[in-house]
């Protein structure tokens, strides 16, 4: 099977390093009893708290000291194909996050993992649910709105969690960076490269056609949908380029603020210099704009 598998943009995390300044820690406590009440007055770095009773439901947890029921939570959904990948992926964007946002809560979350014969729909959204409930605790002192940064197969999940099964509207903002937005679309549909995708992602697989609607962000979009911004590569083998303009396309027809940069000449996230300053500036201002 040809995965989806991204890492952030290559080039992109020393830029980040550099831009963010260096991370400390102050103050920190790290892995405490996980039933224990996480002191509002602490910084916490968590790791592998669980969510779920599964192995796989575990996410890495930042809480910042001082926070309250204001405080705003970063969620990071790692990419992988459906199948693959890990929340190591997205570590080093956690910490830059807590550089730059230190009054920001951060959760970094692995999820189980799909196979044909237990693709990633529904059981994906039903672990971003469970993860985003559980941080929702007034154990953690923070607030339930939330900033998702996918990538990906994250990016997809990201934005169809947010579109299709936030009923309350907890989501802010949505950063995607090369998502797959609408599998109805003929490239990947028509595309053989694609055929083996559509089984891990949804029962039934290609044949499954009020499935492919169900599981495509696109189709998903409402006038009440979250502020996206979007970066995709004009020459992503994984992603084709159609996705960005179905994408966004969707969102303006609903009066939905969005951002899409097609990075020319880029495939799936191996952004250049240039084009990787370009989505840090861009993602700053996002965050700056709605999550502040």
């Amino acid at each position: 099977m040809m995965l989806l598998n991204f890492r952030f943009p290559k080039g992109l995390i020393p830029i980040i390093g550099l831009l963010f300044t260096v991370f400390t820690v102050a103050c920190k406590k790290n892995n405490p009893t996980p039933e224990a009440s996480y002191e509002a007055t602490q910084e916490y770095n968590l790791q592998n708290i669980s969510y779920g009773a599964d192995n796989q439901q575990k996410m890495d947890i930042y809480l910042p000291a001082n926070r309250n029921s204001n405080t705003k939570v970063f969620v990071l959904i790692h990419g992988g194909g459906w199948s693959g990948g890990d929340k190591a992926d997205f570590t080093s964007l956690l910490n830059s996050l807590k550089a730059y946002y230190p009054n920001h809560a951060i959760i970094n979350i692995n999820y189980r993992l799909a196979t044909q014969a237990s693709p990633a729909f529904p059981k994906q959204i039903d672990d971003i649910q469970s993860a985003l409930t559980e941080i929702s605790l007034p154990k953690y002192s923070v607030s339930s709105q939330f900033l998702l940064f996918g990538a990906s197969a994250g990016g997809h999940l990201s934005m169809l969690y947010a579109y299709g099964y936030d009923p309350n509207h907890h989501v802010k903002g949505i950063c995607n960076t090369v998502g797959p937005s609408d599998l109805t679309d003929p490239n990947y549909l028509n595309n053989p490269v694609y055929s083996s995708v559509y089984p891990v992602l949804i029962s039934g697989g290609t044949q499954n056609q009020a499935g492919i609607e169900m599981v495509s962000p696109a189709l998903r979009v409402t006038a009440a949908s979250p502020p996206t911004i979007s970066f995709y590569g004009s020459a992503d083998p994984l992603v084709p380029s159609t996705q960005m303009a179905r994408l966004h396309d969707a969102l303006n027809a609903n009066g939905v603020y969005n951002q899409a940069t097609m990075y020319q000449g880029a495939g799936h996230g191996n952004w250049d210099t240039a084009q990787s300053n370009d989505c840090i500036a861009k993602i700053v201002l996002f965050v700056n704009a709605y999550f502040q």
